[in-house]
């Protein structure tokens, strides 16, 4: 194999190996593969679905002897890793070679075959090549590339451990169990065996090239319990083929056939009592009302990620992201969210997913973290509505402001954190970039009042005072622009990604309101838990404007303002309370907008009875800030701590004020 084959994944015992035809019970199955070799592509696909799994002899052997389990065995090829005979199925089809040759080839001779003496290490990689090459071509009557069948096998985007496995393996040897991998395996040429996995995975690794034996011999699987130090009753082994599976049970060995690695899981899961599946963050199952079609998503994701990409859909729905719903995916090796638009009628203009796709794509190489975009589907037929995909990016949301749970210098590093990415941001050139033409420059706040009155107006279901009287004073108090930036538009603490270990930030999300302005917005935005009570009845933002902020470690509002003109190397502004009056005038009709939909369900927020409260109550908030004279919201500020009050009461009346700097 040296030159054109660098080490072959998953060989394991992912393949018929290690035993003859008439032992395998396969003769039925080579006559079938004789068959096959003669049909035309029609009949190709039925023949790939047959090698996954539905061999004759495959039965699920168990064994009912019993007792607590102390260790599970993992097969490598068909179980941790691609199996070689599902990747061989399509490497044949791809290169028209006869269906069936290389699974014909790897039992032929049984244990005095080429395949069988690689596995036990008694041939070289070359004399492997030479001789199997030889076989394959007999067996399909033309010439057979091996060589560039392996090398196929050995490239990096197929030695890829399924992550349900690597995440099962994690759940069991954290519950104090022991893990094993027993694979039928073969050297490389650089002397070494075959095995691309993290061995730190298993307590116990055994390969049959090193044994000089295989499975199903009982000899490698007492050689693997001996190592392991325990009887067969207490473990349980996974393997791919019917054949090494009875070999297992009959030494007393608990067994699970895998067909499919996330049922195989599923299995053990219910076999040990305990969850192997990581729980994905921020997650929830999905709500009826916000269920998209899997069967056209499936199609949509494998003609975009490839053919390797096989196995169950998994879709959960973000409990984040209440304007555009939100799910997390799981197919093959692939993890990935899913950001659309909601169902039904919407307002011009919002909801703006291809929007969100652009910067996510410019931001990229931009020295801003955000996640990797993939695609962006404008065709509603897909899932009924535009959307765009993501890598799946794992990390920390502090959904609570406060941090609880953290130490005072570990709270005031986070907001830290949050407030230097803000300023990398708003630092980010727009002509390198592509997007000095993503917004119109100047008058931005103009804009964005009118806007959101507009949004007001087209989502009303009711006259609130407060925001009549917004309405009214808004345009007529509009500050002087400094500068133009990229503007993020809705930046808060939880819709940032951290490092689970450090104060750093990974990834930005939510861009939908993303433009070009005043960067004040968005330093006003981050700073609204600051002013909500901890009692905040809502799930879409939490506050904290009843804690101390000196105990918590975390920066007053005065505080995180300073720290960003000395980031950004700007001057404080005098119209403070007016970005915090537009930025809850704006969250009002944001939430006013949500109820709308909530009414239809078309929105991700479940409350609808208490989402109808919030507008009135953000709007009120908004024109304590409006009526502050001076605009200073630094200074004569009350030294008393805020109360929660009733939702409707009269506009002018604070509901919670701002602490004291």
């Amino acid at each position: 194999m040296r030159g054109s084959a660098r080490a072959p994944i998953g060989w394991g015992s992912g393949h018929v190996t290690g035993v003859t035809a008439r032992s395998l019970g396969l003769n039925m199955y080579i006559r079938r593969l004789f068959q096959l070799s003669q049909l035309q592509q029609p009949r190709r696909a039925a023949f790939l679905k047959h090698i996954q799994g539905k061999h004759q002899g495959s039965r699920h052997w168990t064994h009912s002897g019993g007792g607590p389990y102390r260790a599970v065995i993992f097969d490598m090829g068909g179980v941790l890793i691609p199996s070689p005979g599902r990747v061989a199925a399509e490497w044949e089809l791809q290169n028209d070679i006869p269906p069936g040759t290389i699974l014909q080839a790897f039992i032929s001779g049984g244990e005095k075959g080429p395949w069988m003496k690689f596995m036990r290490g008694e041939i070289t990689t070359e004399d492997f090549l030479q001789q199997f090459g030889r076989l394959c071509s007999e067996i399909s009557k033309t010439s057979v590339p091996v060589g560039s069948f392996l090398s196929l096998l050995t490239s990096e985007q197929l030695a890829k451990q399924f992550p349900v496995m690597t995440e099962a393996i994690t759940q069991i040897r954290a519950k104090g169990l022991r893990t094993a991998v027993l694979s039928n395996n073969f050297y490389l040429p650089n002397g070494k065996s075959f095995l691309p996995l993290d061995r730190k995975q298993f307590d116990v690794v055994v390969e049959s090239c090193l044994e000089g034996v295989c499975k199903p011999d009982p000899r490698i699987y007492k050689l693997c319990l001996e190592r392991l130090g325990l009887p067969p009753s207490e473990s349980i082994f996974l393997d791919d083929l019917g054949p090494n599976l009875k070999a297992a049970a009959s030494l007393g060995i608990h067994t699970i056939k895998v067909d499919d690695p996330e049922t195989a899981v599923k299995e053990l899961e219910t076999r040990l009592g305990f969850t192997l599946r990581m729980v994905v963050p921020n997650t929830c199952p999905m709500r009826k009302t916000m269920d998209i079609p899997r069967g056209s998503l499936e199609k949509y994701l494998k003609d975009l990620l490839g053919s390797q990409s096989t196995g169950p859909l998994e879709l959960l729905q973000f409990d984040h992201g209440q304007s555009n719903p939100t799910y997390y995916i799981r197919l093959a090796n692939h993890q990935l969210v899913l950001r659309k638009k909601p169902p039904g009628t919407l307002l011009p203009s919002s909801h703006a997913v291809e929007r969100e796709f652009r910067i996510m794509k410019a931001l990229g190489n931009a020295g801003v973290p955000v996640p990797r975009v993939l695609d962006l589907c404008e065709d509603s037929g897909v899932i009924g509505t535009p959307f765009y995909l993501m890598e799946y990016c794992p990390g920390l949301i502090y959904r609570d402001p406060s941090l609880p749970g953290l130490e005072p210098t570990q709270r005031r590093a986070i907001y830290t954190a949050m407030n230097r990415v803000l300023c990398k941001i708003h630092s980010v050139d727009l002509n390198a970039t592509g997007l000095e033409d993503y917004a119109k420059h100047g008058d931005y706040i103009s804009h964005q009042v009118q806007t959101w009155i507009k949004h007001y107006r087209a989502s009303e279901t009711s006259s609130i005072p407060a925001m009549e009287r917004l309405i009214q004073w808004l345009p007529h108090h509009l500050p002087r622009q400094q500068k133009t930036t990229l503007v993020h538009g809705d930046f808060r603490l939880d819709n940032l990604l951290f490092h689970p270990e450090k104060a750093e930030v990974l990834a930005v999300l939510d861009w939908e309101l993303s433009t070009l302005g005043d960067p004040l917005v968005d330093v006003a935005s981050s700073c609204l838990a600051h002013y909500l009570p901890s009692s905040f009845p809502g799930s879409l933002l939490r506050g904290f404007s009843d804690c101390d902020f000196t105990q918590l470690g975390i920066p007053t509002a005065e505080e995180y303002f300073r720290m960003y003109c000395l980031h950004s190397g700007i001057s404080p502004t005098e119209n403070w309370n007016f970005y915090m009056a537009f930025c809850f005038f704006r969250m009002a009709a944001i939430l006013q907008g949500v109820y709308k939909r909530s009414l239809t369900g078309q929105a991700s927020f479940v409350d609808t009875e208490q989402s109808g409260k919030l507008p009135e109550f953000m709007s009120n908030l908004a024109w304590d800030f409006a009526i502050k004279e001076g605009f200073r919201v630094f200074k004569e500020m009350p030294a008393t701590k805020p109360s929660m009050r009733s939702y409707h009461t009269q506009a002018g009346h604070s509901p919670c004020r701002a602490p004291q700097a």
